[in-house]
């Protein structure tokens, strides 16, 4: 079975959690999206990049939640989901993603 990069997976639970949250009107809906990928992406970085790199990336993981909040008072809700999305994407393929090739 193919390997779907840690990058997709964050990446998915953060756009994946909000959309599900927005249109299902369910905010705990939306968290448990958020935290299914989160453990998911966190057991694959263990796993590929090793424990201390893997609580750096699920600790930009929930910063990353937590920032698009204020940022989207700024920028606007979807903006700034996919800005801080892509943030954590970028960083799992740079120190998960890549070295597991």
């Amino acid at each position: 079975m193919a390997r779907i990069p840690t990058a997709a997976i964050a990446a998915t639970g953060l756009v994946g959690g909000y959309a599900v949250a927005r249109f299902s009107k369910q905010r705990p809906l939306g968290g448990a999206v958020l935290a299914a990928a989160g453990a998911v992406a966190a057991k694959q970085w263990a796993r590929s990049a090793g424990v201390p790199t893997a609580v750096a990336l699920t600790g930009l993981y929930t910063a990353a939640f937590g920032a698009s909040h204020p940022l989207a008072k700024k920028i606007g809700a979807w903006p700034s989901v996919f800005a801080v999305s892509g943030g954590v994407a970028a960083a799992a393929y740079v120190l998960a993603d890549r070295k597991a090739g």
